[in-house]
């Protein structure tokens, strides 16, 4: 063989094998599994059912009776008074964002843990918020306290 088509031969393939591997490289990350996001359809069906005719359908309550879910500490705090609300109702006026707010919220024991850690995950995670999830095991722990 030649050496000049020996040199062709080895300058093509120099010049195919980056594009070879770039595409490679392009189409698995492309079809890489992105990190999955904490489902909120499930919490967002129980919302609608228990929650939103307290709070409205975008979360902003309705004025000195029930409060906001958006942007506020009672929400995006502590998980375990959030979930303590939802399992033991509140009877007492709280504030938050600086207004007060009387309406009793009722208990809601009928509530699975599921359920609850879904619903709970829906309001941080909406409305403005981004808080971390509410797992069934936490509500599990707090039911036992009561």
């Amino acid at each position: 063989m030649n050496f000049h088509l020996i040199h062709f031969k080895r300058n093509r393939f120099m010049i195919k094998f980056p594009c070879i591997i770039i595409s490679v490289l392009f189409f698995s990350n492309a079809f890489a599994q992105a990190p999955k996001p904490v489902p909120t359809d499930a919490g967002k069906k129980v919302y609608l059912k228990s929650c939103m005719v307290c709070h409205q359908a975008d979360g902003a309550g309705v004025p000195g009776l029930n409060p906001p879910l958006g942007k506020t500490d009672w929400v995006t705090g502590d998980k375990k008074r959030l979930i303590n609300v939802v399992l033991k109702g509140l009877e007492n006026e709280i504030e938050v964002n600086g207004e007060v707010y009387a309406n009793p919220m009722p208990a809601q024991p009928q509530l699975t843990d599921q359920e609850i850690a879904d619903v709970l995950t829906y309001i941080r995670k909406n409305f403005g918020n981004k808080a971390s999830a509410v797992t069934p095991a936490e509500v599990k722990a707090m039911r036992g306290k009561q």
